[in-house]
């Protein structure tokens, strides 16, 4: 991929990424297409590196689960917050991110 096709990609992602309720999102978790990017991390980033098939990067994601597929456990929290969470797709994924709105 040149640098150029890798920024349009990065540009593409931050367009499609908006914020969106869990339980909009419930039948793609039951699906098991659901993967959640660890608060601190850059949601787009990851996403771009997945969309890219960036192993080196996301590997380490994986690995110390700061990108993992969502808990049952989480879910349920979730829904029961009403929660709205960044959301991106990522064929297959819909990548998250939970942001706590304070106001």
């Amino acid at each position: 991929m040149n640098e150029e096709s890798g920024a349009d990609l990065q540009q593409k992602i931050l367009q499609e990424t908006a914020r969106y309720p869990w339980k909009e999102l419930i039948r793609q978790f039951a699906a098991g297409n659901v993967v959640v990017v660890a608060d601190g991390l850059d949601l787009v980033e990851v996403a771009y590196w997945m969309a890219s098939d960036n192993a080196p990067a996301v590997a380490p994601l994986l690995a110390s689960g700061q990108l993992a597929k969502v808990s049952d456990e989480q879910a349920q929290q979730w829904l029961k917050e009403e929660a709205e969470l960044w959301t991106v797709v990522v064929k297959p994924w819909i990548v998250v991110q939970y942001k706590k709105v304070t106001h």
